[in-house]
Parts: C-alpha cells; structure tokens; sequence
C-alpha cells in the first residue's frame, strides 16, 4: 500500500466566535458533545468543536464519493482511479480493491449492518465488493444501457438496492438473487432511501427532488424551487427532512408538510455536497470549493472552515463515532470531529 496517510492528533477548534455561533437556544438544542480522548476535552467544554482529525491522499486521482460503515469502522471512497479505498478506522490501514471498473466510479455505499458495499460507474455498471476480502468483485450487474449516477441500500430490507441512470432511470435490485425487480422513471443524479424504515425513496433529476413510495412506486413529493440541477441529497437521520444541494443552495423540504422550511445561500461559493452532522441534528455540513459550511438551521448561522485544495465532492457521517468525512477533487479524503 503506497497511499500516504497522515494522523493528526490534535482536533483544531473552531475559531474565537464559536460560542456566538451556537449560542442560545440552539446550543441547548445540541446539547453535549460525545466522549471524545482524553487531549481533546478541553475542546470539548466550549460545547462544540470541527477539526480535522485524519487524511488519506490517493495517488493523484480525484476523489468522487465516500461513505462509512454502519458501525463506523470503515470509511470507503473512490472517483477517477476506478478503485475502491477501504480505511480502516481502527489501524488507518488502507486496502484497495482491483481496478474492475473501466471509468469514473460515481457512487459507493455500505450494505446496512454489513461488511459488503456497492459501487456504480460511468461504465454502466453496478459491483459489490466484500471489505473483508476486496482482492475480487462478489457480483456484477453490467451490460446496462446508460451511465450509472448513483446508488443506495435499503435500510431495512437490506438485500435490495436501487440506482440511478444517465437517462432518467432508477432500477430495482436484489442481492439474492442477483436480479432486476423493477424499474420506474425519475432520478438521473442521487438515490437516497429514507433512514430507518426505508419507506420513501429520495431521487434527483435535473432541478426535481421526487419522493416515491417504495412499496407503490408512487411519487409522493415534486419538490421544486431549485434554479440550477441539483447535484446532491440527504436525509436527517429522523427520516422527516431532506437538504438537496445545487450549485447555488441548500434547500431543507419538510416531508410533513411537503414545502421548503429553510434556505442557505452559497454566497458566491459553489455548493457541491451535504450532510447532517451525525451529533448535532440542526447543523449541516456542506461541501463547497475548498471549504465546508458548517450550517447552524437552528440560529440560521454558518462558519466557513477551510477544508481541501478543490470540490467538497462529497460529504458522510457515522452515527457510530460521531465522524464526518469529506472527499475531494484534490485526491484526498479527511476525517473531522
């Protein structure tokens, strides 16, 4: 293993105004920190701290997309080297899988409660890997008639997952058997089952965020409002708000009352990624160039912290730790706390 990794052991607060930033009421609403070790309590009594506290660079290949492990163990990213980096989060060991995608991977996400996770490409297809042992591909859906955007596991019925396609497609899959189920019509960017139950199916296309009912295949959401293609969703971890993302907003959808509840403006910045902090369910994290918003919905406040020499392309977090991650075209991927 040639990649280099850097540990950082000291977590770098936020700077002086951070107690203005989550001042109030929306400091109550975070309430307190994890545990974290021992050299960063002293951070941690101001209430609140974001520091970078780890970074893998692959071999000058951008890096697209990145997601943890239900148990937080392991972060996998991937991009334009067509490989799957698998980090350990215990020994920050790293591991590869072998270059079996022939173009960009678009999208890779852990199997719920499992050391298996997926990966779709510009090659038009879709592979399932095995951390436990990544040296070979476990199955392949390939042959597909378009570029495959992006893809998603069930959270609960966890031998099925859906993607997207170039031409506005989203097909149904199951594990065993490795087979098709479905397909319907309406996302061409992000898929994104709702946390928990899995009821709901998040996709976007173009400027649209449709929300489908899984079981019925019916759209239950249009979400619009967006000037610009929307290049990225998520959910809360409650299931009851979406954050999508186009190059100029963030817009926060209510799924119970179906409108926009909050907007953030990029500001001249350009939005690429979100995500909600895995500790703190009113502050997002959205990935811009070179630098990640740190949204406070609830003081409607933000910060700028300098992140990467490029695209935030992608963001994740771990319930499990209480880590973000961020992934960039400047060919690393970072751990924050």
């Amino acid at each position: 293993m040639q990649d280099d990794i850097e540990k950082f052991g000291d977590i770098a607060s936020l700077d002086d105004n951070i107690e203005q930033f989550l001042n109030g009421d929306g400091r109550d609403l975070y309430g307190a920190m994890r545990q974290t070790p021992a050299e960063h309590q002293k951070d941690s009594s101001k209430g609140f701290t974001f520091g970078e506290v780890g970074c893998i660079r692959t071999r000058n290949s951008k890096v697209t997309c990145c997601h943890f492990s239900s148990d937080g163990k392991l972060l996998a990213s991937a991009g334009h080297d067509k490989k799957v980096v698998l980090w350990n989060m215990d020994t920050l060991k790293t591991q590869i899988t072998p270059e079996e995608h022939k173009l960009i991977i678009t999208d890779i996400r852990f199997r719920p409660n499992s050391s298996q996770l997926a990966t779709s490409s510009v090659d038009k297809s879709v592979r399932l890997w095995d951390a436990s042992d990544p040296s070979y591909c476990l199955h392949a859906c390939t042959g597909h008639s378009s570029p495959i955007m992006s893809l998603d596991f069930h959270p609960k019925k966890t031998d099925l997952f859906c993607f997207s396609d170039n031409d506005n497609e989203i097909h149904y899959w199951n594990i065993s058997p490795f087979s098709c189920t479905r397909i319907s019509k309406g996302g061409n960017a992000q898929v994104r089952f709702q946390p928990g139950m899995g009821q709901l199916l998040a996709a976007a296309s173009d400027k649209i965020v449709s929300i489908f009912d899984v079981e019925t295949d019916r759209q239950t959401h249009a979400f619009q409002g967006h000037d610009e293609m929307v290049n990225y969703i998520c959910w809360d971890a409650s299931g009851g708000l979406l954050a999508s993302v186009s190059q100029n907003l963030v817009k926060i959808w209510s799924l119970a009352t179906g409108d926009c509840v909050q907007e953030f403006n990029s500001n001249g910045n350009q939005l690429h990624s979100c995500v909600f902090h895995p500790n703190y369910s009113s502050l997002l994290v959205i990935g811009g160039i070179s630098s990640l918003e740190l949204w406070n919905m609830a003081e409607n406040k933000s910060m700028t912290i300098p992140a990467h020499d490029n695209i935030v392309s992608a963001v994740a977090q771990s319930s499990a730790t209480g880590m973000v991650a961020s992934a960039s075209h400047d060919c690393s991927v970072k751990l924050w706390k």
